[in-house]
């Protein structure tokens, strides 16, 4: 007997673009559950989100990813929070109790994207996030989660002289990171050149270089690539285009260096397995967002 059809969804603003049907549609056919169905739907103010909350808590939605600018507000609505998304504070999968419709808000951007930095360095000492938002607390806790005694955060957030005043600079020392100032001036360059000259990995956790949104030179040029070392893993969670710019320097001075399609699979294969109870292998998922990615975007 065949197990009876759910739906899954993307809740976002936008999700034309996702290739997260396509990731879970392969999802499915690998684990022989052919019947299921997960649709991206637009929530474009936090009236629709809310909405759909209902909608998953009576069961007409059997589970949930939750993708930008919604992961903080998911958080908050949800019933239950684990600890992957309390600690991180963000939320980018429900899962919805059978018995119920209690959410419980969960967090497999932490350890998808531990997993594709293991695949660059597998105890890293020291690391450098770039970025403020809730893909680089992603980040520090993926480094923290993998051994970095130091991580270290730099945002283009993170100007001026009040250091009290940086934006959400705060979280991420209480997640025991460094913030650093953007290097702006001469002082802030060479503090963050000291700091690029012992690291293991380099972590690009904003939307500079995606497709539509900037040309990716702003975080590109802030890096001192000639002083990296030469072990140094550098990762790009941006996957759209699948090369990006900030991949493309650090490949051009030698480095090691991935973009983040990797990521979004291992991230949509652990929220399967939370929803369903068994994990479909990566690579097929992996070919299906690459078919999608090039299909949408060329």
């Amino acid at each position: 007997m065949s197990a009876p059809k759910k739906t899954f969804a993307l809740f976002g603003h936008p999700v034309g673009h996702s290739l997260s049907p396509a990731i879970h549609r392969a999802a499915y056919d690998e684990l022989g559950l052919r019947d299921h169905e997960y649709v991206a739907l637009d929530c474009p103010d936090e009236a629709s989100v809310r909405a759909r909350f209902e909608s998953l808590r009576r069961g007409d939605i059997a589970g949930a990813n939750v993708t930008v600018p919604w992961k903080l507000l998911a958080l908050a609505l949800a019933d239950e929070r684990d600890p992957s998304a309390r600690d991180t504070g963000a939320a980018n999968v429900l899962v919805r109790e059978p018995a119920g419709g209690r959410i419980i808000a969960h967090n497999t951007d932490v350890p998808a994207l531990a997993d594709e930095l293991s695949r660059g360095v597998a105890h890293p000492r020291r690391a450098l996030v770039v970025g403020n938002g809730g893909a680089a607390l992603a980040a520090v806790a993926a480094c923290r989660s993998l051994g970095a005694e130091r991580v270290a955060v730099v945002a283009r957030r993170f100007r001026g002289t009040d250091e009290e005043a940086w934006e959400r600079a705060d979280e991420f020392r209480n997640l025991g990171a460094v913030a650093l100032g953007w290097p702006e001036d001469a002082s802030r360059r060479e503090a963050l050149a000291r700091e690029a000259s012992a690291l293991d990995l380099v972590v690009q956790s904003t939307s500079d270089g995606m497709r539509g949104a900037s040309d990716g030179t702003s975080v590109r040029d802030a890096i001192p690539w000639a002083l990296l070392p030469k072990s140094v893993f550098v990762y790009d969670v941006v996957y759209n285009p699948r090369v990006t710019p900030f991949v493309v320097a650090a490949r051009g001075h030698g480095l090691a260096a991935e973009s983040g399609l990797g990521m979004l699979v291992l991230q949509a294969a652990r929220a399967v397995e939370l929803w369903l109870g068994e994990r479909p292998p990566f690579l097929p998922l992996l070919r299906a967002a690459e078919r999608a990615l090039a299909e949408k975007f060329g």
